[in-house]
Formats: C-alpha cells, sequence, structure tokens
C-alpha cells in the first residue's frame, strides 16, 4: 500500500464553480465553499532576503567543515585541552560518595566547561591507565544547595583519549563536497549563491504561507464531507497508535507525554482534517476559477523538485511511496498559492 502524503490529506472536488460576484470580483462561491476574498489580499509585510556578505559564506563553509570532522585515538601522549577524554570518576564529600557524582566511561571534551571549575583541567597531562584524586570545591551558587560550596574529592581515572580533526578548506576537500566546483575560489562562489537561493526560497516560503492561511480565514465550507473527515481521521489516530507501538507505551500514555488527553487530541484531528479539506476545496476552486493548468511538463518538473527536497532516488521512486492524487494536490497548491502571491 502506498504512503499518503503527510502534508496533504485528499479532498473533495467542487462539482461546479458559481460566480459570486462577492467583495467587487475578488471572492468565488461552488456548491461546496465561499471564499470572500483571494485577489489583492493584505498579509504583514515580509523581511525580504538580506545581501549574503563574505562573512556569511565562511560561517556556512565552516558549518560544513565540521560536519566533515574526524575522530582520531590518541595513544602516545597524555590528554591536552580539546581533546575528549573517557573517563571513570567516583565523586565523595565529607568522605561519602554523593548522587550524580559518579560515572563509568564518561565522554568529556576538555574545555567544554561541563563539569565545576577545576575539574576537567585537572585531566590535563594525564595518560591512558592512570587513576589520580583531584580536590576542589562546588561554586557557592551551585544548583543544588545541597552541594553548594562544599569540598568534593574525586578519583579519576582516563580510560582513553580521542581528538577530533576539522579538515581544512582545500581544493581536494572542494571536490569531495561538490559536484559543481573544482577549487577553493569557486565552491566560495556555490556557497554565496546557494545561500541566496535559500534566501530568496525562505522569503518566498514566508509570504506564501501567510497568503494562504489569509485566504482560509477568508473562506467558509457549509458541510464538510462526513466520511473524508472520518477517514483523514482515522489515518492520523492509527499512525499515532503505531508510533505509540513503537516506543512500547499505551496509546492514553503516549498522547499524555505530548500534552493531550484522548478527547483533546482527537478533537484537534478532526479540526486539522476539516482545515485540510477546506484548504484543498480552495486550492481546486481558485485554480478552476482563475484557469490555473497543471501540464505534464509542469507536474513532471516539479515532482523532480520535491524527489531531490525528500532525497528521493528519482521522480518514479517518488511516484511509487505516495498516491498521485497527494502529489497532484501538492503541486497544484504550488501553482495557485504562488499565483496568489504573485
Amino acid at each position: 500500500m502506498k504512503k499518503r502524503f503527510a502534508i496533504v490529506f485528499a479532498g473533495v472536488l467542487a462539482s461546479s464553480i458559481i460566480l459570486a460576484g462577492c467583495e467587487a470580483s475578488k471572492g468565488l462561491e461552488t456548491d461546496n465553499i465561499k471564499i470572500t476574498q483571494y485577489k489583492e489580499i493584505e498579509v504583514d509585510a515580509v523581511q525580504k532576503p538580506e545581501e549574503v556578505t563574505e562573512e556569511a559564506v565562511e560561517e556556512r563553509i565552516e558549518m560544513t567543515l565540521a560536519s566533515k570532522l574526524e575522530t582520531i585515538e590518541i595513544t602516545d601522549r597524555p590528554v591536552k585541552s580539546g581533546d575528549t577524554a573517557n573517563i571513570d570518576f567516583v565523586g565523595k564529600i565529607g568522605g561519602e560518595a554523593f548522587e550524580g557524582g559518579s560515572a563509568e566511561g564518561y565522554p568529556l571534551e576538555i574545555g567544554s566547561g561541563a563539569f565545576i571549575p577545576g575539574f576537567e583541567d585537572s585531566i590535563i597531562g594525564h595518560s591512558i591507565g592512570e587513576t589520580f584524586d583531584w580536590n576542589g570545591s562546588f561554586p557557592e551558587d551551585y544548583g543544588n544547595a545541597d552541594y553548594a560550596g562544599k569540598d568534593v574529592v574525586f578519583t579519576i581515572t582516563v580510560n582513553s583519549i580521542s581528538q577530533s580533526i576539522v579538515p581544512e578548506l582545500t581544493d581536494e576537500f572542494v571536490k569531495s563536497v561538490s559536484e559543481k566546483s573544482k577549487n577553493v575560489k569557486e565552491y566560495k562562489a556555490e556557497v554565496k549563491k546557494q545561500l541566496e537561493k535559500e534566501g530568496k526560497e525562505n522569503y518566498e516560503n514566508q509570504l506564501n504561507s501567510q497568503v494562504i492561511q489569509k485566504v482560509l480565514e477568508n473562506s467558509e465550507v457549509p458541510e464538510y464531507p462526513e466520511d473524508e473527515v472520518e477517514k483523514m481521521c482515522v489515518e492520523t489516530i492509527e499512525q499515532h497508535k503505531t508510533i505509540a507501538t513503537y516506543l512500547n507505551m499505551e496509546y492514553e500514555d503516549y498522547l499524555q507525554q505530548n500534552g493531550f488527553s484522548i478527547e483533546e487530541f482527537e478533537k484537534r484531528v478532526e479540526n486539522d482534517a476539516k482545515e485540510s479539506i477546506k484548504q484543498t476545496m480552495a486550492i481546486k476552486a481558485i485554480a478552476e476559477k482563475e484557469k490555473i493548468k497543471m501540464t505534464d511538463e509542469i507536474y513532471e518538473e516539479r515532482l523532480k523538485e520535491m524527489a531531490k527536497l525528500y532525497e528521493y532516488e528519482d521522480v518514479d521512486a517518488i511516484k511509487e511511496a505516495f498516491e498521485e492524487e497527494d502529489l497532484k494536490d501538492i503541486v497544484l497548491k504550488e501553482l495557485v498559492v504562488e499565483w496568489l502571491a504573485e
């Protein structure tokens, strides 16, 4: 069985378009939905993308370099700042071990500030297999009042040492992460172009989101198709029951953990289903009224973009995975919302 696309539900086709002439022809009305206004609507201003700076390019490249870091095991020297030391430790206050003060096989990045002042520095200079005591004290403003300001002794054993190496930005590195660029200069230009594209897409997505939301606020569905609402609700609820089972939880406990009672959640699901149906009705009604056509060429091109976005091998793979009706609904929505925003 093919999956249903999570962001789209199959809607109900408007049986016929009846021109309403409301709001000086800025709205429409069909047998199933009334939209008081969809043309020339006003939405909050969306900030246009700023110019991409060299600093932004460098920051993105640094993120890419960091994502490709290598971890190597260190065996021929003691711990240095910046290393990750795998340690066992036992902490004692007044000669007695205390809750949360002991662990085995703990990976600690030296210099991270994860432990009380002095603890991490005490590990520097020690080698694998060494066990030593460190005498320190908890800060006066320590979060646990029972330990604040008290002296503590930690017995620490170094199990292993590792170091994370961030690669350098070289032509060879560029070739390993880019299909287009052959050297650092080309790669920086590529990254700048990508950031510009992302800024433009983010602007358009924010604008489009506001536009369709405003249209839906201006829309009214006299009567929702009960069978379609029920089908969508059952599908969604079953998905969450499956997740609960996967997590080895009772359905009710799973909902409570996410802040819902069964009644609250199922009411939310029903409202979301109706909102999805309203959106589908509105999109199809506007498309028919304004003669917004989805040609085979446009459909295939948008599926290529969608397959890339959702990391499918190709268009055939995404067609195999999802219902065709859902895919067509997505593409039609994109075309209509872009038209509305324009």
